[in-house]
């Protein structure tokens, strides 16, 4: 027998109890995409609950096994057979909300979370924490419940308090957000899990198996048709072909993988934005339980199949009839903003209620789509974005023509549709090149280049965006950059300025060959190019400061011209700048890291002056890790606190800054490009532009791995994959590639006897990492099988791998996508320079 009851968080927490994770179990593992699901889940059920106090969300089950020890007194303990993750992360955000709490309103919330939810108190040592993780995440997990100096690591456990404390530092930036208060309700009331608890002698495992492992389950588009036919007791045969059936045929193979279940909660959004589409089929249900007799069912059915030919043409915009309306759907499906549908279908609804012409619902699409671009070229693509697109049918005025409708709802409130003064201070500052998607980034160079109007025909799918002032600076192009530096400039923070932004970037089909040439081979092919904008570019003598922002400048006015702004501005202020993403940024530099005022300047589009005032000004978490150029400890820093007197020295220091003669360690800097992809400005594409590397005498063999990699896996990988060959590099190791289809990279050094050896084989299109071991028995001082077994064991330590002693004389692989953790990536590091220490020894 089990007992299952549905409870909070708040009842599983209070009291003298005890969870421990089994060593058996992996250990904890989730990152920002399962993070910000559970974020997101928590700020709708606090707002929520802001109205109807007894609400909940229900986010997933808890399995536990009682300690056979557990006697009707003392600790309660609990083995924690499944929901290890979710737990966690549970206890890992309240830590998060305790520590924002004591620091922003009362140091009393320490106590009362700590002895309400985390710890036993007056327990005994081993069962002090109420959450005991796996061994290998337990020392991360202590930093965060004793807050030390060393949380907010690396690790994951790390990972996720630094996420939500970014969170939770930029709730007082928005006007609109909920309080920490009202988080902490949600979370301790407002979240439901289902526990299950097996009773002495039961088989906990079994119980899990039983839970999960039922085969395929039923989708939401599934309940929904077992539903509707269950009311059809007479019709259904017949509706089912007359209706049913040819509507789902029409949306089958429509880009989504369930359209019927899109389809539904599409029809709810037009008239609730607030439905989930988590919630579909309970609130479809509801709906239809009030329609009354198989008339009124078959009638919704056939509303249903209307709507459902509107669908297509959303998701197949080659289906829809009228040239500019086709051409506005697809332009609006490439770039890949789902939560814009339910506004497209009310649009294709009222033209197909005549209440709307043809020109007038593409003009309105004209507006969508000037709009995400504008957001995006002032750096905030996805600010609050899917709550904007989804609350747009309700908000619309009915009264004006639909485009009037929607040009007036996205130019009011704090939508951020940037104006055309915000544009012409943007595209001269803010890092184009780190925002939004890189799919939307390339988009809109295209439609720049399409305003030029070239007859020739140009096939974009072959074009890479292509820094003409590379990332990798030579001798030439740092001489470009130092010659128009004005006085109390210093290079660093005027390249960073520069590097990313709009007017140093364009489309080309030789980015592996023009890489970091100097400007004039760049401007020899870009004088042949198809693309008009290239050829503009050619016209300039040399490329520096002035040409990019003179290109800049240009560049703002076309987008002017070719997407209208809005008519009124209560968006961002004038200034442009981005304080939110910078002070977020800041709260989620990691312990034992540091940045500086110019790479948060140049992440925001800003200049490092006002960067450091209002560091100085605004109190910012982790603000003491941010540093000036040369690692030191700016000599105007105060502590936002006037009590604090420490020396933010020995902050850093304890918290694993290393520092000599007063500057802090540069390996440990994150410029900005870590720092955007800290707060998701650029998660999902390589930069094509990679560093120099060692070639073996090939770089086209080089840049052909490069493409592979980026095009095989996602960004996170490739990104590290490279940083992990950067280091081998770094070791002094070399590198060599293959010239077969898939082109390999392999780490290659020499031994005493000058006899190439090699540890690994990175496989680019496959995603791994091949352990030579055959070849290596065969090379000194690998050819002693204690030494392989020696390099077995340092790689097994390291998470992800797991190697057979029975492997030692082959070739056994890992996923690559195991370098991502950087923890482990710094193992395989280690592990590498203990192989080249063996060799040269």
């Amino acid at each position: 027998m089990v007992a299952a009851r549905e409870t909070t968080l708040q009842e599983l927490l209070e009291g003298s109890k005890q969870y421990q994770v089994p060593l058996y179990q992996r250990p904890y593992a989730w990152r920002d995409p399962q993070l910000q699901r559970l974020w997101e889940d928590i700020l709708r059920i606090a707002e929520a609950r802001s109205g109807v106090k007894n609400l909940t969300h229900f986010i997933g089950s808890l399995v536990l096994a009682p300690s056979p020890s557990n006697g009707p007194a003392g600790v309660q303990e609990f083995l924690v057979v499944d929901g290890q993750q979710r737990l966690t992360t549970l206890s890992i955000l309240l830590c998060a909300l305790r520590d924002h709490r004591a620091e922003s309103e009362d140091l009393q919330h320490r106590d009362r979370i700590n002895e309400q939810y985390l710890l036993n108190k007056w327990k005994p040592v081993g069962q002090r924490l109420k959450l005991v993780p796996t061994q290998a995440d337990r020392v991360a997990y202590e930093a965060v419940i004793d807050s030390t100096p060393q949380k907010g690591g690396t690790d994951r456990v790390g990972a996720a308090y630094r996420f939500f404390t970014a969170r939770l530092a930029t709730l007082a930036s928005d006007d609109e957000a909920m309080t920490a208060e009202q988080i902490e309700e949600a979370v301790i009331g407002g979240l439901a899990l289902v526990c299950v608890t097996a009773q002495a002698g039961d088989n906990a495992h079994r119980i899990f198996e039983s839970l999960n492992n039922t085969g395929l389950r039923l989708t939401q588009g599934d309940l929904l048709r077992n539903y509707i036919f269950m009311r059809l007791p007479t019709r259904g045969e017949e509706v089912y072909h007359s209706i049913w059936l040819p509507m789902q045929e029409s949306l089958t193979g429509k880009g989504s993988s369930d359209a019927l279940e899109l389809l539904f909660w599409l029809d709810l959004v037009q008239r609730d934005s607030r439905a989930q589409q988590a919630n579909t089929y309970a609130d479809q249900q509801a709906r239809m339980d009030l329609l009354a007799g198989e008339e009124a069912i078959v009638a919704e059915l056939e509303r249903f199949a209307r709507l459902a030919g509107l669908l297509v043409r959303i998701l197949e915009p080659g289906e829809e009839s009228h040239p500019e309306v086709r051409q506005r759907l697809q332009r609006l499906r490439t770039w890949g903003t789902t939560t814009v549908y339910p506004l497209l279908l009310h649009l294709l609804e009222r033209r197909d209620a005549r209440t709307a012409t043809d020109e007038q619902v593409a003009r309105a699409m004209h507006y969508l789509e000037s709009f995400f671009v504008r957001r995006l070229l002032i750096g905030r693509a996805t600010a609050n974005l899917n709550r904007i697109l989804l609350d747009a049918v309700t908000g619309l005025d009915r009264k004006l023509p639909v485009d009037d409708a929607i040009l007036r709802y996205l130019s009011t409130g704090r939508k951020y549709f940037a104006s055309d003064a915000e544009i012409r201070n943007a595209v001269t500052a803010v890092p184009f090149y780190l925002n939004g998607r890189h799919a939307q980034r390339k988009l809109v160079l295209q439609w720049l280049e399409e305003t030029y109007g070239s007859r020739e025909p140009v096939d974009f799918t072959t074009l890479t965006i292509e820094h003409v002032m590379p990332q990798t600076l030579t001798q030439e192009w740092r001489h470009a950059v130092a010659e128009s530096l004005l006085d109390g400039e210093e290079f660093e923070q005027i390249y960073e300025s520069l590097l990313h932004t709009l007017g140093n970037l364009t489309l080309t089909g030789y980015n592996a060959a023009l890489s970091n040439s100097p400007f004039g081979i760049k401007r020899d092919h870009l004088r042949t190019s198809g693309l008009l904008m290239n050829q503009e570019i050619a016209a300039a003598e040399r490329w520096g400061r002035a040409e990019i922002l003179s290109r800049a400048r240009a560049l703002a006015e076309r987008v002017i011209e070719t997407w209208p702004g809005p008519t009124a501005t209560e968006g961002i202020a004038a200034s442009g700048v981005d304080w939110a993403t910078m002070e977020r940024a800041i709260a989620e530099i990691p312990a034992g890291h540091w940045t500086t005022y110019g790479d948060l300047a140049a992440l925001i589009g800003s200049h490092p002056v006002p960067v450091g005032q209002r560091v100085a000004s605004v109190p910012v978490r982790n603000a003491h890790r941010v540093m000036q150029a040369d690692g030191r400890v700016s000599r105007g820093f105060r502590w936002s606190d006037p009590a604090r007197t420490d020396d933010p020295l020995g902050v850093l220091r304890a918290e694993g800054v290393t520092f000599t003669d007063g500057r802090a360690d540069p390996t440990q800097r994150l410029p900005t490009e870590r720092l955007a992809q800290l707060v998701g400005l650029d998660v999902d594409a390589l930069p094509q532009e990679v560093e120099d590397l060692d070639t073996g005498g090939n770089p086209e063999l080089r840049d052909r791995f490069v493409r592979q990699l980026g095009d095989s896996k996602p960004a996170t990988v490739a990104h590290a994959t490279m940083d992990l060959i950067g280091s081998w590099s770094a070791l002094g190791g070399e590198l060599a590639y293959g010239r077969s289809a898939q082109t390999t990279c392999k780490l290659v050094t020499r031994n005493g006897a000058g006899e190439r050896t090699w540890p690994m084989v990175i496989y680019p299109v496959d995603g791994q990492l091949e352990i030579s071991f055959k070849p290596m028995s065969t090379r000194r001082p690998f050819d002693d099988t204690s030494v392989r077994h020696e390099m077995r064991h340092r790689l097994n330590e390291i998470y992800g791998v797991e190697i057979e002693a029975d492997r030692i004389d082959l070739f056994p692989t890992v996923d690559l996508d195991m370098v991502v953790d950087v923890t482990a990536r710094n193992q395989l590091v280690e592990t590498l320079a203990w192989f080249l220490k063996q060799v040269r020894e």
